[in-house]
């Protein structure tokens, strides 16, 4: 082949190559750009302040010096600030300090909050003094640059794959090195991260759209996740009597006040009354906003009139560990201190040693009225309430300890007031998603704070449990698996479906036992006593509205509406990544090794090559990408007998 018409093969590899180049940059550039998009919904971090006289969510970005912003349990403080009220407020501050000790940060000796700090305990407002880079930690983040262009596992492992069959010769390297493979996986894992956040799940790192693929269990939430977490007050007791369907007028008007006290002063919610409007406008949390809701409307609770009769002396906040919440306080009129009580009911309960009839009459709490409280308990749960309960004492003079900011408040020998039942509807579409996941032959655990009962009669809606399963060994209380010994959680973890009344460590625990037994571990979590199993665990899912800013900032992949039907789709797309590469490999190989087949047979008995060069580097080319694109568009579908690793969308 003389000098004229070499040109030909030169030229047409270099039009190759180029082009080989040109797909795979653009590939990357429109890659960086979906992870760039990503970075900003992440930041986009929705904060609660205080404007026109209301509490309203807005983004970080807009926040600007002067807002009052409030922060509870798990917020990340948005700006630097000075700390105006709140109670038991603690900051973890190891992010600026590098120090693990929390930082107690009140108005007399430490009233400096600092920007990208969490919030571990208690709540405040804060007033903003500086935002953006004027801040310590914009400060300090704007010398650092960000890189997101990590390799995930499956990429490692296909390049290594490529490199080893790249030790042939020239001729038939270019039909032998599978060029399309690093591409395929790139374009797929986009291509599903695109369809991922259109579907409610953002993806926070690349690998866990591999990972999500070989999950073989999720341990999820109750509420939020598997319910709509609406809650509405639909049940109150007041001692062994239900009054749901009577009035206020029927309450005794000394427990009437009590309730409004324990309501309206122990709380982390409020209340806002539009000047032009007659509808209230309740914030916090879905628990608080219920209760509010139900003590304003029904009990006629004035909130603004409580604040104005009491001084609160001591808070002590609500936690996923205590289950409880209380709150100590002066009445101005006469001095008199009461501390109030409201948190799960069977712990309100033990804590109390009379109860008041429907009277208003006090009466002792003995084992046999405690019996009938249980079983009263026990029928709300049943019918899938959660129970709360209020309880009070009043502390005398020489009991209180003045101006020590956080005693220990009086938690024992209390009056029980009365026990309200919140109904929180199943999702519409978690039955179908949790079917979707067991159809597939992926466990799904469910681990909630709730009791045994009302965790019992929710699973049992959401599919969970079966009707005629036998619940012997699949439905645990946190401190009953908590006290097995190692031997005991390791054999009983496989047949746990609901654990009840569980602490974050509960769930860390079993999502070691399940790691140690071979499984692929999901997990959901909201809060920021989450963040350890979300780290442990193989996959973590956060959620993206109740979650906190240190669950989130755990996660792999956070969860936009909350939905377990969004859990289900991750599952799906998971999978059909593996899918979809691993039908690609099969097809690039097939193609490949024929070829370099028909070029060796053809090369010994000939002593010529019908394919050339040239030709096998643009059948490479045309083959590699157009199957490539087809894989990465693929569709989940389902086996016949749904051993497959993916099911219809």
């Amino acid at each position: 082949m003389g000098p004229k018409e070499g040109w030909y093969d030169g030229g047409s590899i270099f039009v190759a190559v180029f082009l080989v180049i040109a797909v795979s940059a653009g590939s990357n550039f429109r890659q960086n750009r979906q992870f760039d998009k990503l970075s900003k919904v992440s930041n986009n971090i929705q904060v609660e302040v205080v404007r026109s006289g209301r509490r309203q969510q807005i983004s970080i970005f807009e926040i600007v010096v002067g807002d009052v912003v409030y922060l509870k349990i798990g917020d990340q403080v948005p700006a630097d600030g000075l700390f105006l009220n709140g109670h038991s407020l603690q900051v973890d501050e190891s992010s600026m300090t590098g120090e693990s000790d929390h930082v107690e940060v009140n108005r007399s000796q430490n009233p400096f909050l600092f920007s990208g700090t969490k919030v571990v305990d208690g709540y405040a407002q804060m007033l903003v003094t500086s935002v953006g880079t004027n801040t310590t930690w914009g400060d300090m983040m704007s010398t650092i640059s960000h890189d997101s262009n990590e390799q995930t596992p499956l990429q490692a492992r296909l390049n290594k794959l490529t490199s080893s069959i790249g030790k042939l010769a020239v001729t038939i390297v270019v039909v032998a090195i599978p060029e399309g493979l690093p591409l395929a996986v790139a374009l797929t894992l986009a291509y599903s991260m695109k369809r991922m956040m259109a579907d409610q799940a953002m993806v926070r790192k690349l690998s866990a759209c591999e990972t999500m693929g070989s999950a073989t269990t999720i341990c999820t939430d109750k509420t939020g996740t598997l319910t709509l977490n609406q809650m509405k007050v639909t049940t109150f007791w007041l001692g062994q009597e239900s009054i749901q369907e009577r009035n206020n007028t029927s309450i005794a008007a000394n427990i009437l006040e009590l309730l409004c006290q324990g309501v309206g002063l122990n709380t982390t919610g409020s209340i806002y009354k539009p000047t032009s409007g007659i509808e209230f406008e309740f914030s916090g949390s879905p628990t608080e906003r219920a209760i509010l809701s139900w003590a304003v409307l029904r009990l006629n609770m004035d909130v603004e009139e409580l604040k104005q009769n009491f001084t609160i002396l001591s808070v002590e906040t609500f936690n996923s560990e205590k289950k409880r919440s209380g709150v100590l306080i002066r009445k101005k009129a006469d001095n008199m201190i009461i501390v109030h009580w409201k948190g799960a009911a069977e712990m309100i309960l033990a804590m109390c040693s009379h109860f008041y009839d429907e009277s208003g009459n006090m009466k002792a709490l003995d084992d046999g009225e405690k019996m009938k409280f249980d079983q009263i308990i026990q029928g709300m749960a049943a019918s899938s309430l959660r129970c709360i309960a209020f309880a009070h004492k009043e502390v005398q003079e020489e009991e209180h300890e003045d101006g020590k900011a956080h005693q220990k408040l009086k938690d024992h020998d209390l009056t029980l007031l009365g026990l309200v039942g919140l109904k929180d509807p199943c999702r519409p579409g978690v039955k179908k998603a949790v079917e979707d996941c067991q159809y597939a032959q992926v466990n799904i655990k469910m681990i909630t704070g709730d009791n045994v009962f009302t965790a019992r009669a929710i699973a049992t809606e959401c599919g969970i449990l079966k009707p005629n399963q036998d619940l012997n060994g699949a439905v645990v209380e946190g401190a009953e698996f908590r006290n097995y010994t190692p031997e005991e959680r390791m054999e009983k973890v496989d047949k746990i479906c609901v654990m009840a009344r569980s602490s974050p460590f509960d769930k860390l625990l079993m999502v070691q036992c399940l790691k140690q037994k071979g499984h692929v571990v999901a997990v959901t979590g909201d809060g920021t006593n989450d963040a350890p199993a979300l780290k442990e665990a193989d996959i973590g899912l956060s959620m993206g509205i109740q979650g906190t800013e240190v669950a989130k900032g755990c996660s792999d992949i956070v969860i936009l509406d909350d939905d377990f039907a969004s859990v289900a789709t991750v599952l799906r797309w998971g999978r059909c990544v593996y899918n979809n590469i691993q039908k690609f490999i099969q097809f690039q190989l097939t193609v490949n090794i024929a070829a370099l087949v028909i070029n060796f047979v053809a090369a010994v008995s000939a002593g010529e090559v019908p394919l050339t060069a040239v030709q096998l580097f643009m059948g490479e080319l045309d083959h590699g990408y157009i199957g490539c694109s087809g894989s990465c568009h693929r569709a989940t579908h389902q086996g016949a007998h749904g051993e497959g690793t993916c099911w219809s969308n």
